[in-house]
């Protein structure tokens, strides 16, 4: 059983240049793998391996300036989530595209999953998904405004062509793990909306933590691993991914006509083209190769 960690934490590093080689030497000789972003604001990522594993990283991000009350969470998947370990220098830990935007100096109100509930049942709040619409498709709150967007860099946009329907309202939002909002409220804030909240520690700790006879989700949370889906009780969901396009599909879209395994789906069959299309069936043939070998291909996920 492999154990799966999801941090956010937003700092003001100094230089976050220095911090990437020995965290990323301290990961491999845990034989941790994942993914974690470095930026000027903080660090952003899921890693998963042992429990002792990421107890040690844990405990070495926390010594870093301003990262000692750094919360996680952690769920378990029966295979391994991810294939090496990456540790990437960015300008954003959460691309917003906003230079204005800092959670360091204030965010919305939090919210407990205990309490999420109550909040999004009220008739003067507006509940927003701040996430892209391929998670959204998969699974949501009951009533919750879909922004259509793509990227999180188009929420500003979406927000402002938007933000006449939630007059005199409480705006409510959330995502998967609780870094989106931290943005998004703030950006809010900035905006003069007065009474904003989020779900802390985001959809997926309201899936630990409320029982599902009381919840409010309906369907499956998008992950960025190779679970693809968990559902409550964070158990992994039924979902897949296309390599073309990386977005869920369920089993049965296996049977769709458009579906060639690593090559498209019926969500981006008409998004790519022949060449494109030719360039994914030599990766997959690579990977299958690699699979009868007993290696990884370092394209698969």
């Amino acid at each position: 059983m492999y154990t799966v960690a999801a941090l956010y934490h937003f700092t003001r590093f100094a230089d976050h240049g220095p911090v990437q080689a020995p965290l990323l030497a301290l990961c491999k000789a845990h034989g941790i793998t994942g993914t974690l972003l470095l930026a000027h604001e903080g660090i952003n990522g899921t890693i998963a391996g042992d429990r002792a594993g990421i107890d040690a990283v844990i405990a070495h991000i926390r010594t870093l300036p301003g990262c000692a009350d750094l919360e996680w969470k952690a769920s378990t998947a029966e295979t391994p989530p991810f294939h090496r370990m990456k540790v990437r220098l960015k300008k954003e830990i959460v691309t917003m595209g906003q230079p204005d935007v800092d959670p360091v100096a204030r965010v919305g109100h939090y919210v407990e999953p205990a309490d999420w509930n109550d909040l999004i049942s009220a008739p003067d709040v507006a509940v927003i998904d701040t996430r892209n619409d391929y998670e959204v498709a998969i699974g949501t709150f009951d009533g919750a405004v879909d922004p259509q967007t793509k990227s999180f860099g188009e929420f500003p946009a979406w927000w402002e062509a938007n933000k006449h329907r939630f007059h005199n309202k409480k705006i409510a939002m959330f995502c998967t793990g609780g870094i989106r909002c931290e943005k998004s409220t703030n950006y809010l804030l900035g905006q003069g909306v007065e009474d904003v909240y989020h779900l802390k520690g985001g959809i997926l700790k309201y899936l630990e933590e409320v029982p599902e006879q009381e919840s409010k989700w309906d369907g499956d949370c998008f992950v960025f691993d190779a679970r693809v889906s968990v559902g409550h009780g964070l158990q992994e969901g039924p979902h897949i991914l296309c390599h073309a396009c990386r977005r869920p599909l369920v089993p049965d879209d296996r049977d769709h006509p458009a579906f060639e395994q690593g090559v498209s789906c019926h969500q981006c069959v008409d998004e790519t083209s022949d060449a494109d299309k030719a360039r994914f069936r030599e990766r997959q043939k690579q990977m299958t190769l690699a699979k009868a070998r007993g290696t990884h291909h370092i394209g698969g996920v």
